[in-house]
């Protein structure tokens, strides 16, 4: 009787077409390194820079999505670590021209993350605004199309976390105050306990700027929650709600100023105010915060850098001694 053979040990595959033994491997393109999705490594800036710099023709792609990559990292960066003492040095530190819809993306992101520190983002909205009014613009319209959104499906967090913003724009005058007179009457107009939530949190935060500057507007706002509050039939939650928002403005808003002392940062005579109408449709340009090669990269690259010498200066100053020369021209 045999014995079954014990099977063949495999021999390794020769490998043909291999690299010499000892040989480092193969680099990968840096253009797949760049465009590799959020799945891929980590590269540090100080690696990117490095990568750019072996590339010698400034206007190719694999060298301007380098650049690109850069751009973000450094926006993202700043705009999260911004604090009133540090607002304008951060603001110089930006690349405000060329990747405008990637700044204004980050703000509103760092602002939903934080919606306690509203007023310094609006803040460093205001300055950025006074120079670079598109910026502004266009971090408004995305707002409101957001804030549009939240309450078309009832979102009550992000509804109330985008208003807030809203109204430390319009405290900053970079929105209108038209456009939080209509958005209490889109909440107020068929109430809802969340649509009431959303309109007292957000009169909290400007109702002290509408008293300034539409005080006939903030009374018939009033008018109607006190229609509300004695008419529709309302919890008792609800109810306090409505009752505390009016003893607030019988306090005249003082626990909730529109401006601190150290965020009145842009003279008058520098303010741009945008006036965005809610029932408009708005496009949010979100093709801005997609990178697009750039033919004449090198010479706009020079031309965006003088421009923002010229209009924001070489960051010489810190941020104390700007806001000290802003308050001596006052």
């Amino acid at each position: 009787m045999s014995t079954p053979s014990s099977p063949k040990r495999e021999e390794p595959k020769k490998r043909a077409a291999e690299e010499p033994e000892g040989a480092p491997p193969a680099k990968k393109d840096a253009v797949d390194i760049v465009r590799s999705k959020a799945g891929g490594a980590y590269i540090p800036p100080a690696k990117l820079r490095m990568m750019q710099e072996q590339i010698a023709d400034k206007n190719s792609e694999q060298f301007q999505r380098m650049n690109w990559e850069l751009i973000k990292k450094k926006i993202h960066g700043p705009v999260n670590k911004v604090n009133v003492g540090n607002l304008v040095s951060i603001v110089r530190e930006l690349n405000i021209i060329r990747a405008k819809g990637i700044l204004a993306r980050a703000i509103i992101q760092a602002q939903a993350f934080s919606p306690t520190f509203s007023h310094v983002y609006a803040a460093l909205v205001a300055v950025i605004n006074s120079k670079f009014p598109s910026i502004g613009q266009l971090l408004l319209t995305r707002l409101i199309v957001q804030f549009k959104r939240a309450f078309r499906f009832n979102n009550k967090i992000i509804a109330i976390t985008v208003a807030k913003f809203i109204a430390h724009l319009v405290n900053q005058q970079v929105a209108h105050e038209i456009i939080a007179l209509q958005i209490l009457i889109v909440l107020l107009e068929n109430p809802t306990a969340d649509s009431i939530e959303v309109a007292v949190s957000f009169l909290k935060e400007c109702g002290a700027k509408l008293t300034d500057v539409s005080p006939k507007g903030l009374t018939s706002v009033f008018d109607r929650l006190r229609t509300i509050l004695s008419e529709a039939d309302i919890d008792s939650r609800v109810q306090y709600m409505i009752e505390a928002i009016f003893h607030i403005r019988k306090d005249k808003f003082r626990a909730y100023p529109a401006l601190i002392e150290d965020l009145d940062l842009i003279d008058e005579e520098d303010q741009v105010t945008h006036i965005v109408n809610l029932e408009e449709s708005h496009d949010p340009e979100n093709s801005l915060n997609v990178f697009k090669l750039d033919p004449d990269f090198e010479a706009n690259e020079a031309n965006y850098d003088e421009v923002r010498k010229q209009v924001i200066g070489s960051g010489g100053e810190t941020s104390s001694e700007e806001e000290r020369r802003a308050r001596q021209r006052r």
